[in-house]
């Protein structure tokens, strides 16, 4: 079984509501018999569009974020490639005890049963090690993204007319139904796109399958491979 490393980026608590300028309330005290507060006559109505957002789609479909992930799995490509080789002797060793079975005294069968099992702890140890530490490399990419992204959001959707931006990128969204009009993803990564410095990765070879970089669409995960950690 191949196991892979899973990004679960975690925005934490993306209160967009917060970021949005779109409306203030006033808190002072009326005065006793004062007159009612008149609008003044330029204000306009308030805006009433709502938009749907995936900020975990959003934050990986960047130029930014595309390559920023890309990196991350160049980066651990040597860690995938120790816990393999650990994982392919691990498989040579209890092959080859196999092949004793019946020639071999219980004795050294058991110490080679032993040595077997302190690899493989060795092996789920260093695996577990290592996606900790690529999640929260992704997490902390996801957190410096998203911090430069509030301020790209907030200027669309004031621009655009929005009194409230929702993320429906979480699984626990509150979010059951939206118009495929309302959802602005794609324009939000354009916006973002446009003020940043990062190129778009570079097309694959002619004749070379295009591979997804950074996070598909549909499913906003990156993933590394990495070697298969046995049960003792």
């Amino acid at each position: 079984m191949s196991v892979k490393f899973k990004v679960h980026i975690l925005v934490t608590s993306l209160a967009l509501s917060a970021l949005l300028s779109t409306a203030s309330y006033g808190q002072a005290a009326p005065a006793a018999a004062s007159a009612p507060a008149k609008v003044p006559a330029s204000a306009g109505p308030a805006p009433t569009k709502i938009g749907l957002v995936n900020v975990l789609e959003a934050i990986q479909t960047t130029n930014e974020g595309q390559k920023e992930l890309d990196d991350l799995v160049k980066r651990f490509t040597p860690k995938q490639t120790e816990l393999k080789n650990l994982s392919d002797e691990i498989d040579r060793l209890k092959k080859q005890l196999e092949t004793q079975a019946g020639k071999i005294a219980d004795e050294e069968r058991n110490n080679q049963v032993r040595a077997i099992e302190a690899k493989q702890k060795v092996l789920q140890r260093s695996y577990e090690d290592a996606q900790a530490e690529f999640q929260q490399a992704q997490q902390d990419i996801s957190a410096r993204i998203y911090q430069k992204m509030a301020g790209v959001l907030e200027k669309y959707a004031s621009s655009n007319g929005f009194a409230v931006v929702l993320d429906v990128s979480g699984q626990q969204s509150a979010v059951l139904w939206g118009n495929q009009g309302t959802v602005i993803t794609r324009e939000l990564v354009e916006a973002y796109n446009a003020q940043s410095p990062v190129p778009p990765p570079k097309a694959p070879a002619s004749g070379a399958q295009a591979k997804p970089s950074g996070a598909a669409a549909n499913s906003p995960t990156a993933q590394a491979p990495a070697a298969t950690p046995k049960k003792p």
